[in-house]
């Protein structure tokens, strides 16, 4: 008798074969339902999805129309847009200083290009060996980050609003630097133009290239493409100037 109360117990009070009813399943679920409701809710989550970039409004409401304007486009589908932004940094000194600081640069440069782009970058590798600079074929040499959609035009709205502005000495962007299709490359020499790194933890200058490519046909319509966006071109080349 002592054995089967002790069942009884542990089973709580039911036989093995019980089945449960439909009353008891449906007051299992009105308390499990009950209980996720009384979970407390993350306060510091976004209630609702960031806003797009403002640059996207203004492509729309004044990029397209002005380019299609001067360049005789009549569809507007066909008007030249920003495709996407590729940000890259070389660090093949680094990598092949063969120091026991090398691993610390190339971290700490990996993060502050994320805290720059809002994203992990990806880390490049030699594909051969080349004995005059000391690189092997595997060896990481560089980072690279491409940015598309709406993270890439809030990218550009910093670029324009607030990292060309801190530039020293600056002249003006050189309106020679597009390739045929219409692509143009630039770059900084210091990762601190970006307000989102810090000054005071930075050890080293590190400076990086940024590719815009568009869609545009050739290199007058992407430097219009990139005008419209704010971008401060000067008048003349160096190249012109000398």
């Amino acid at each position: 008798m002592a054995e089967e109360k002790d069942k009884k117990q542990k089973g709580g009070g039911k036989p093995a074969g019980h089945k449960p009813s439909e009353a008891e399943i449906a007051a299992r679920k009105a308390a499990k339902k009950a209980k996720q409701s009384e979970e407390v809710v993350d306060e510091s989550a976004p209630s609702e999805p960031a806003p797009p970039a403002r640059l996207i409004a203004h492509y729309r409401e004044k990029v397209v129309p002005a380019l299609q304007q001067k360049f005789g486009i009549t569809n507007a589908m066909a008007t030249p847009r920003l495709e996407k932004i590729v940000i890259s940094m070389g660090l093949g000194k680094i990598a092949t200083s063969g120091g026991a600081d090398a691993k610390a640069k190339f971290e700490q440069a990996e993060k502050e290009l994320s805290v720059i782009a809002g994203q992990r970058p990806v880390r490049c590798k030699a594909k051969k060996s080349v004995a005059n600079f000391k690189v092997r074929e595997g060896q990481e040499t560089g980072l690279k980050v491409t940015l598309r959609g709406n993270r890439m035009y809030e990218f550009l709205d910093r670029i324009v609003a607030l990292a060309i502005p801190r530039v020293k000495d600056f002249r003006g962007l050189d309106p020679n630097g597009f390739d045929k299709a219409g692509n143009y490359n630039f770059g900084f020499t210091e990762q601190t133009v970006f307000p989102e790194v810090d000054a005071a933890s930075v050890t080293f200058q590190q400076g990086m290239n940024i590719t815009m490519v568009t869609t545009a046909p050739n290199a007058d319509q992407g430097r219009e493409l990139l005008k419209q966006f704010g971008f401060p071109f000067r008048e003349k080349s160096q190249l012109e100037a000398r």
